[in-house]
């Protein structure tokens, strides 16, 4: 991030400038940028470079990407960073985020670095993600003001080159936004530079050196600007990377301007830049991909954690294939897509894009296309294509991705106060973990959690019950065992057991004699011993962050109707440790039936039938007794219209 502290000069001096100096693209024989690629419906991407040892060139390597957004496109629209959850002004305004981060948390197609902040801790450059930010200057994010043009903000890093957007996408440049600011009614987004490098057409980076007087950031730089043609039809984002010898230098000011005319912008202004200068596209599943190559990226192996961004949400490219949605149920999902022609009907699908599974092939030729997807896991990811095929020529979409649902009931068993009876003899040749197995005569219980240490409870929650200390080491024991009793009383099928656990070091857990779940212990069939260490240890050697495990399929989990014991034992990494810490909670959940809603809508003609949940099949029948067959097609996407004259029909919906 380059940050400055000097005030800016009076504006009045931009316009006599730009009297005398010519367009700087016109002056200089000089690098071009390389053609425009659509990657996104009204979003297209440039590279140019600049080879210092050919004449007329700059004398730095550079290495510049350019994204234009066309603002007529109905399907785009500029967001920026919204505001932070328990927003407060000039103190807590958004929340720091990677550029890549912003992109995918916010499903966008295009993002890069936006206005200067201040971050608390970590002013320009914080350690991690999610920490409260100052915006410097004008920042609007969905119509809501994030960061206002203040004083404050004015006086102790002036920023104030504002581009704005109307709720109309019509852009607006205000190079001098002093506060209190411009009027901002009717304004979607906004964001602020520092300071000004084209105006009407004219290249106006050499005025910013004595306008904007800065030690540093007029030097060869990382640059981010943001431009916009004459006709206001086009925003530019444009990165150069810099600070990497032998693959590109920076820019000078009056360089960014040159590429800034050189995309075709008619004015732009200059963001933040340096170690902030990122630009990123998504793939096809939602992914971020790296456009330039960030100098922070390349020092670091992340990009910076910043406060402020811009993003761009666009649709795909048209093709043969458009428009693929997904619809998710718990089980089941359905695909739908379009095509320009009639063609075949097909989804290859998997938990991986290496696809190893594919519906039925659908051979009537349509242009509107639905794909039922069967037997998933409920709470789990897939990746898809589609498929459709016109004689031998095969169509396929990008790849997507979605998850499917999770309708459960949830019932909590028991927490981490539970009380646990334990041990600390060698059981060894024991079967202490069986249902029958008397507990009575072990040397206590209470509860949770439960602990040894020899320097106290170091910081672990709930430390409620102290463990004793072997007496012939004065450490604590290798093995600790543990026991305890609950009471289940729903259906099995389809249960899972969900542990949030405090375990220092190692843990083997069993439910009613049978082994269930190891943690940081010797994999199975590895036979586990009084002796046998943990093969690691939690957070940084204590039991202060949990560990979550889930043990699902019914029979697997050994759960029964009515009383159940739960048993663990728990071991120390090393026999010289100092701690041992164990408590747990633990829910279950089952399948919950949520049958979906089929509505109706009636006309003099035909009846629409529609539903909102993926994953079903629309059926008919003559009476509600049946005969019920699939509707032909098979129709599994909503809405469906149905006009036929004959006597009354039925309709129901079936996985």
């Amino acid at each position: 991030m380059i940050h400055g502290s000097r005030l800016l000069s009076h504006a009045g001096s931009l316009p006599l400038l730009a009297l005398v100096l010519l367009p700087f693209s016109a002056a200089l024989a000089g690098p071009t940028l390389g053609p425009w690629t659509p990657i996104f419906k009204g979003i297209a991407h440039a590279v140019g470079t600049n080879n210092p040892n050919i004449a007329g060139n700059f004398p730095e390597l550079q290495v510049v990407h350019c994204v234009r957004v066309d603002l007529t496109d109905p399907d785009v629209q500029v967001f920026t960073t919204p505001r932070a959850s328990g927003y407060v002004a000039e103190s807590r305004e958004t929340l720091t985020l990677s550029v890549p981060d912003f992109l995918k948390r916010y499903r966008l197609q295009v993002a890069a670095d936006a206005n200067f902040y201040n971050a608390n801790p970590g002013g320009a450059d914080p350690t991690s993600e999610g920490l409260p930010c100052e915006v410097y200057g004008l920042q609007i994010a969905s119509g809501v003001v994030v960061s206002a043009e203040t004083s404050a903000d004015y006086s102790g890093d002036p920023r104030a080159a504002s581009l704005l957007f109307s709720t109309n996408k019509q852009p607006m440049f205000v190079f001098r936004n002093l506060p209190p600011g411009t009027n901002t009614a009717g304004i979607y987004a906004a964001l602020t530079g520092y300071y000004p490098i084209v105006s009407n057409g004219v290249n106006i980076g050499a005025a910013a050196i004595n306008s904007y007087p800065d030690d540093f950031i007029h030097q060869d730089q990382p640059r981010t600007a943001y431009g916009v043609s004459k006709d206001n039809r086009y925003f530019f984002i444009m990165a150069i990377d810099g600070r990497q010898s032998g693959y590109s230098d920076g820019a000078l000011d009056v360089e960014t301007a040159y590429w800034m005319l050189e995309s075709g912008a008619w004015n732009a202004i200059n963001m933040d830049g340096g170690g902030s200068t990122a630009l990123y596209m998504s793939d096809s599943t939602g992914n971020p991909v790296g456009l330039n190559h960030s100098s922070y990226l390349a020092g670091y192996g992340r990009e910076r954690y910043i406060g402020s961004h811009v993003g761009v949400f666009a649709k795909p490219l048209p093709g043969f294939i458009n428009n693929v949605t997904a619809i998710p149920d718990d089980t089941a999902a359905t695909i739908t897509w379009t095509t320009i022609s009639n063609a075949t009907t097909q989804v290859q699908y998997g938990l991986t894009t290496s696809f190893n599974l594919s519906t039925p092939l659908l051979p009537a030729l349509v242009t509107n296309h639905a794909a039922l997807l069967t037997n998933l896991t409920p709470g789990t990811g897939y990746y898809f294509a589609a498929y459709s095929q016109v004689g031998a020529t095969v169509y396929v979409s990008s790849n997507f991705f979605f998850t499917t649902t999770n309708y459960v009931a949830t019932n909590d068993l028991f927490d981490l106060t539970n009380s646990w009876t334990y041990a600390t003899d060698d059981l060894d040749g024991v079967d202490w973990t069986a249902t029958n197995y008397d507990d009575s005569a072990w040397i206590g219980s209470g509860p949770g959690l439960l602990w040894a240490d020899l320097a106290g409870p170091n910081g672990i929650p709930f430390p409620d019950t102290e463990l004793p200390l072997d007496p012939d080491t004065g450490y604590p024991y290798i093995t600790y065992y543990f026991r305890t009793h609950f009471n289940y009383t729903n259906k099995l099928s389809g249960v899972s057991l969900l542990f949030t656990a405090y375990i220092n070091d190692g843990a083997v857990f069993y439910l009613n004699g049978a082994e269930l779940y190891r943690v940081r212990m010797p994999a199975a069939p590895t036979p586990i011993l009084n002796a046998t260490l943990a093969t690691g240890y939690p957070c940084s050697g204590y039991a202060t962050c949990p560990d979550l495990f889930v043990v699902s399929g019914g029979p697997a989990t050994n759960l029964v109707d009515g009383d159940n014991v739960l048993a663990a034992e728990v071991h120390l990494d090393n026999p010289g440790a100092v701690a041992i810490t164990f408590g747990a909670s633990l829910v279950s959940t089952v399948p919950l039936a949520f049958p979906p809603q089929l509505g109706m809508l009636f006309s003099k003609s035909a009846v629409t039938l529609s539903w909102s949940r993926g994953g079903f099949t629309l059926q008919q029948a003559a009476t509600p007794a049946g005969p019920w067959t699939d509707v032909p097609g098979p129709v599994v996407s909503s809405p469906f219209t149905w006009t036929n004259s004959e006597p009354a029909q039925y309709f129901r919906l079936r996985r």
